[in-house]
Parts: C-alpha cells; sequence; structure tokens
C-alpha cells in the first residue's frame, strides 16, 4: 500500500491562539509531530496541511513539505480531503496525525496502518484502556465500544457502556488518530453534518449514520494532546525530548 501521512496545523485554535507554533524544549510543536511520524518509516509522503502563512514558512524552514489549505475547514479530515484531491489518487491510505500531538509514538502509527490488513476495514482508528478512573465520566475524554471484531459500535463522552449491575467492566478511550482508503476519505467529506454529531461533537458519528466501517486497535501507547497552555506546561515538566 502506497501510505501518505497528513498532519493537519490550524493556526486559529479557540483555547490556544497558534499552538502548532509553540516552543517545546528548543523546537516548535509541528515539528515535534513531524519528526516523530518520520520516524515511523511508513509513509510514501508526509505532509502538513495548514490554513496559515506563519505556519508555511516554519515548516518549509525545517525542510518538510507543506500545503495551504482552506481556513474555512471545520476539522483535520477535511483539511486531508482537500490534500487528497489535489495529490489526484497517488495513494491508497491517508493518515491523519493532529498537529497538537507531539508525542506520538512511531509503533502507534503501524498500530493504525494494520487495521487495514482487515479488508472490510474503511476507516481505522486506536483505542486505550482507561486506567484513571475520573476519565470515565470526563466528557472531554472520548469512549469508544466495540464489536467482538474490533468494529466500533458507538463513541461518546458519556460512561459507555453503563454499568447498570455494577459487574467489572473496562472502558476504552478514543485515541484521535485515523486513517481512510483514499476513496472513503473523499466520501465522508461530503458527508452532511449528522445528528448525533450535532449531539455530542464527534465528527466520527457522521460516519457511523452513514454506514461506513470503522475498526479500533487496542493500543498500549499513551497519548498526550495539547489543548491548552497548561497541558504545554505539563509536558515540558514532565517529559525530555
Amino acid at each position: 500500500m502506497k501510505i501518505l501521512a497528513v498532519i493537519p496545523a490550524r493556526y486559529a485554535s479557540t483555547r490556544f491562539p497558534g499552538k502548532p507554533l509553540v516552543d517545546i524544549q528548543g523546537k516548535p510543536m509541528i515539528q515535534r509531530v513531524y519528526e516523530n511520524v518520520k520516524k515511523s518509516e511508513l509513509f510514501a509522503e508526509i505532509l502538513v496541511a495548514t490554513d496559515d502563512e506563519q505556519i508555511v514558512k516554519v515548516v518549509e524552514g525545517f525542510g518538510a513539505k507543506v500545503v495551504l489549505t482552506a481556513k474555512s475547514h471545520e476539522s483535520g479530515t477535511d483539511r486531508c480531503g482537500q490534500v487528497i484531491q489535489l495529490l489526484q489518487n497517488q495513494f491508497e491510505i491517508v493518515v491523519n496525525i493532529q498537529g497538537d500531538e507531539p508525542m506520538v509514538n512511531p509503533l502507534q502509527l503501524k498500530e493504525l496502518i494494520d487495521v487495514f490488513k482487515n479488508p472490510q476495514a474503511q476507516i481505522a482508528t486506536l483505542k486505550s484502556l482507561i486506567t484513571n478512573e475520573e476519565d470515565i465520566a470526563n466528557p472531554n475524554v472520548v469512549k469508544v465500544v466495540t464489536s467482538k471484531d474490533s468494529k466500533a459500535l458507538y463513541f461518546s463522552r458519556s460512561t459507555i457502556p453503563y454499568n447498570r449491575n455494577n459487574t467489572d467492566v473496562s472502558y476504552f478511550k478514543h485515541i484521535g488518530l485515523y486513517a481512510y482508503t483514499t476513496d472513503t476519505l473523499k466520501e465522508i467529506t461530503q458527508l452532511s453534518v449528522g445528528e448525533l454529531e450535532k449531539i455530542e461533537s464527534l465528527e466520527q458519528l457522521r460516519w457511523l449514520e452513514n454506514g461506513y466501517n470503522i475498526f479500533v486497535a487496542l493500543s498500549n501507547f499513551k497519548n498526550i494532546g495539547i489543548d491548552t497552555p497548561e497541558d504545554l506546561i505539563e509536558l515540558n515538566k514532565n517529559f525530555k525530548f
């Protein structure tokens, strides 16, 4: 399979404007993400997709390829969709790695791509076991339930499954890495916003509502996303690159 990695990097974050350019121990965050993706050696090409000329200059400065995309995109998936239209069917699989995941693990990207060994997979994503009880009820931690064959049944900000009988239950956090077949990516970017998506503010529910097969691999790696300045402080305090 010929695989493209796209790193969406939006400048105008509501909670943390200019986030892709913040310094993490001597390098901008977008560079940290790019370098970890490159370590995987899984991709025929790696592109940063951004809506901002400042990010373009920084990415070009550290020698990576970058595409300037529309400011109107609502999600990283939409930004990936514009990239694949520009590249005109050069790739079979597109992997979406968010530009605020500076500690994305190369082995985790292999876990994601391996999902496509299942010929039924149209979209791949990851989950990890929740070990912090506070995360179970936290609406900012998206939960996922899957079938016996690892197909996604539902994603929610609520606690799912609901433990009515107080039995031993394992809860799983959805890790927001996605991979799509190229044809699927083109299709899902044309879909209207779904009702479940409106309720939960989760784009993957749009795909489930429209019958797409999302398969979910279990990952043992912990992701650390940077959503706020406080997250950045914690990262620099607890980790060294």
